[in-house]
C-alpha cells in the first residue's frame, strides 16, 4: 500500500529509530549490582523494555517481565533514582541507529514530511539522545512518557501532539515497533506502521494489526514518497 494523504509521521524512539538496549541494559545491571542484587543478560532485559523507565526497573528488580507486587516502595525509588542518574550518565554510549534510519529520514524530510516522536522513555533524555545521534535537527516536537498525565498505549500522546502541531489524525501516520505504538494509534484512529525489528516481548507487531508492517527503516520511503 501507499499513504498519499500524510502531513505528519510520528516514530516511537527505542526499538523503531534506536537501539538503546546495550546503555539500558548497562544501567539496570548497574542499579541491580548496586542494591547487591543478581544481574541479567542483554538478551534478556531487551525482552523488558518498551513500557518507561519505571516498569524497566520494577522488572529488574523482579527478575521477571512478570511484576512483583510485592516490591517494596521504598526501594523501587532507590533504584529507580540509581538507574535514572546512572542512564542519564551513560545515555549514548553504545546506542545507535538502526540501518537506514539516518538517511529515510532526511529523505523524509526532503519530501515535506513533518516529523515528530512520541516515545514512552522520561522526556528529559530525549534531547541528549537525539543530539548525540546528530538527529535533533530532523524533528520538530516529541513527548515522553512523563510528558503528559498517560502515555502509550493510551492515546492521549498522539491526539495532544496532533493538535499541538494542528495537525489532523488522518493526516498523521504512528511509526512504532511494539504493541504500545500500534495500540495508541489504533484508539486515536490514527493509520500505523509496524516495523519488525524492535522490541515488542517476542510477539509478532502483525497480531496488533498495523496498516502496514516493514522489515527494514529504508521500506517506509516506498509507503511515503512517491518513486522518481
Amino acid at each position: 500500500m501507499r499513504f498519499t494523504d500524510k502531513e505528519l509521521i510520528i516514530f516511537d524512539l527505542d526499538g523503531t529509530l534506536i537501539d538503546s538496549v546495550p546503555d539500558l541494559a548497562s544501567a539496570l545491571n548497574h542499579m541491580l549490582e548496586t542494591l547487591q542484587r543478581q544481574p541479567f543478560s542483554e538478551a534478556l532485559i531487551r525482552t523488558w523494555v518498551g513500557n518507561g523507565a519505571q516498569t524497566l526497573v520494577k522488572r529488574g528488580l523482579s527478575g521477571s517481565s512478570e511484576i512483583d507486587e510485592t516490591i517494596d516502595a521504598a526501594l523501587f525509588e532507590k533504584a529507580l533514582s540509581i538507574f535514572l542518574t546512572y542512564y542519564g550518565q551513560h545515555l549514548s554510549e553504545t546506542t545507535h541507529c538502526y540501518a537506514n534510519v539516518k538517511e529515510s529520514l532526511h529523505k523524509l524530510k526532503t519530501a515535506g514530511y513533518r516529523l515528530a516522536i512520541v516515545t514512552n522513555k522520561p522526556v528529559d533524555f530525549v534531547a541528549p539522545i537525539l543530539k548525540a545521534l546528530e538527529l535533533e535537527a530532523l524533528f520538530e516536537a516529541y513527548l515522553g512518557g512523563d510528558s503528559l498525565s498517560r502515555k502509550k498505549p493510551d492515546p492521549l500522546p498522539l491526539v495532544h501532539l496532533t493538535q499541538e502541531l494542528n495537525v489532523s489524525i488522518k493526516a498523521s501516520l504512528m511509526v512504532g515497533d511494539s504493541k504500545n505504538d500500534i495500540l495508541a494509534a489504533n484508539r486515536a484512529k490514527m493509520q500505523s506502521v509496524g516495523v519488525t525489528y524492535g522490541y515488542n516481548y517476542n510477539e509478532p507487531i502483525t497480531h496488533f494489526k498495523p496498516d502496514a508492517v516493514i522489515d527494514d527503516f529504508s521500506q517506509l520511503l516506498e509507503l511515503l514518497v512517491p518513486s522518481e
